[in-house]
């Protein structure tokens, strides 16, 4: 049988990866110490910025957990993907800032308190907000709708491991900085760098057994995932324009927008929905080109800033 977009697009549809047992719990666990080593280095004082600048955390937050997934729903309207496929994008989109955001605004030489403080609250506020966006956009189109009822998803349950693979570990990290910052730094130069190779080798060992068909669907999905990255990039981006916030803050919220958190998209689709293909497929694409992306604009505005202060 000849191979076509319809019946390549119902295989994906259709498609689930498999994840054994411990393969999952040691996914959840590295993403929590991901989080742990993110939150070794945010300091309490690092909240202050909320009250001291409440304007431009305020639009990042607004920017991430009401902006970005609308514009998802729109995005989704427009192209209807196959329902699994707009699952993924909807969840993508509800998930708070990806881990690696701090470190690209910082290397964009933005407001890197404004990155922590809108890190630090955006997981906080995660373990509601993600779950509730996800089911809200999600009821809102059709066949997703129709498709979460099929699934029966306990939003209590989703609710819950929010909590224990974010939630905690954040607290916890913020705790041990309190009390030993020295010791915190330490562990988090070692933790970061190993959790992530760990987390990494997990999604590429759970994709090696869909092999052919993911070379057969990347094309597409690349470029889904660059319109969707791109629209939450430039939302960032234009958001803060329009509230007349400087570069720096512009920069932090830029990437903070753009960068997801994809890592807790893929624990979720594994845990509640089985490793649902068009949903595994899109959470796995963000979280590799989000990375590209984030680099390339940090870059940017990096070589512009030295540019800037040579001239």
């Amino acid at each position: 049988m000849a191979f076509t977009l319809k019946s390549f697009m119902e295989e994906l549809d259709q498609m689930q990866i498999n994840f054994g047992e411990d393969s999952l719990l040691l996914m959840n666990i590295s993403l929590a110490v991901i989080m742990f080593g993110v939150a070794l280095e945010i300091k309490l004082s690092d909240f202050n910025y909320i009250w001291t600048k409440p304007k431009s955390f305020f639009v990042g937050i607004v920017s991430q957990f009401l902006l970005l997934p609308f514009l998802t729903f729109l995005l989704v309207l427009l192209i209807q993907p196959i329902p699994s496929v707009a699952l993924g994008m909807f969840l993508v989109a509800a998930c708070p800032g990806g881990n690696i955001s701090n470190f690209l605004t910082n290397y964009a030489k933005g407001n890197a308190a404004l990155s922590v403080s809108l890190t630090a609250f955006a997981t906080l506020s995660s373990i509601l907000l993600t779950p509730f966006n996800f089911a809200l956009w999600s009821s809102l189109y059709a066949p997703t709708a129709f498709l979460l009822k099929s699934i029966n998803l306990d939003y209590g349950d989703v609710f819950e491991t929010v909590a224990l693979i974010l939630g905690i570990p954040l607290i916890l990290g913020i705790y041990v900085h309190q009390k030993k910052p020295k010791t915190a730094q330490k562990i988090a130069s070692v933790l970061k760098p190993l959790s992530v190779v760990i987390f990494i080798s997990i999604v590429v060992v759970a994709f090696y057994s869909n092999f052919d068909l993911f070379i057969k669907v990347i094309g597409w999905v690349f470029g889904l995932v660059l319109m969707h990255n791109i629209i939450a990039l430039g939302a960032g981006f234009s958001f803060s324009k329009i509230f007349g916030l400087n570069l720096e803050d512009t920069k932090t919220l830029t990437i903070e927008t753009g960068i997801q958190n994809s890592g807790l998209a893929l624990v979720l689709i594994f845990n509640y929905f089985d490793g649902l293909g068009g949903m595994s497929i899109i959470a796995g694409w963000w979280g590799i080109w989000h990375i590209v992306s984030g680099l390339t604009i940090a870059s940017l505005w990096k070589k512009y800033s030295y540019e800037a202060k040579t001239v």
